[in-house]
């Protein structure tokens, strides 16, 4: 077996685990997450702990199983602390303000871009040229901060965009006579 699928998941206290044959559900303080386990995969609870064990006739499911382990310690993590992912607005009049359920932002085009929020996902604009977007499933998360900056990577440039905050933009020269 994996030496990742090995290592058991430890359940802080307040973390409850609903073990179904074909799914996990993980539920915290931060909200409810599910996982969908693949066929000849099983999540043991043991105690305070979550442990992967693979049926023996199955082929090829070591590394499921230790991607099953490491998805299920990202949900521990994302119903006790949360994730976030903060996105920088970079150029002039870029702007990002909410209004109710939906992101409103200004980002150069003719028209508005109206971005609504998906269940499980809340977004803070601590700024007019700041956006965090926060939830406890990782990938949602990441999924959310990845369509927003779609509406304008960063270009080449002049490095104006929405991007990660930190994210190194590299600017090429521009065209010489």
């Amino acid at each position: 077996m994996s030496r990742v699928a090995k290592k058991p998941v430890d359940l802080p206290q307040g973390v409850t685990a609903t073990i179904a044959a074909d799914s996990v559900t993980l539920k915290g303080a931060k909200g409810t997450v599910s996982l969908a386990l693949k066929a000849g995969i099983r999540v043991i609870a043991d105690k305070q702990q979550l442990s992967v064990e693979i049926d023996e006739k199955s082929e090829g499911l070591m590394p499921i199983a230790g991607a099953t382990r490491a998805h299920l310690a990202n949900m521990v993590l994302g119903v006790t602390k949360g994730y976030e992912r903060k996105l920088e607005l970079q150029g002039v009049g870029y702007r990002a303000q909410m209004q109710g359920k939906t992101l409103n932002l200004t980002l150069g085009f003719s028209h508005p871009v109206n971005y609504a929020l998906p269940e499980g996902i809340s977004i803070e604009t601590p700024s007019q040229t700041e956006i965090i977007v926060k939830g406890s499933d990782r990938q949602k998360v990441g999924q959310v901060a990845a369509e927003i900056r779609g509406f304008r990577p960063p270009e080449p440039y002049k490095g104006k965009g929405v991007r990660y905050s930190g994210e190194q933009i590299t600017l090429k020269e521009t065209k010489k006579k």
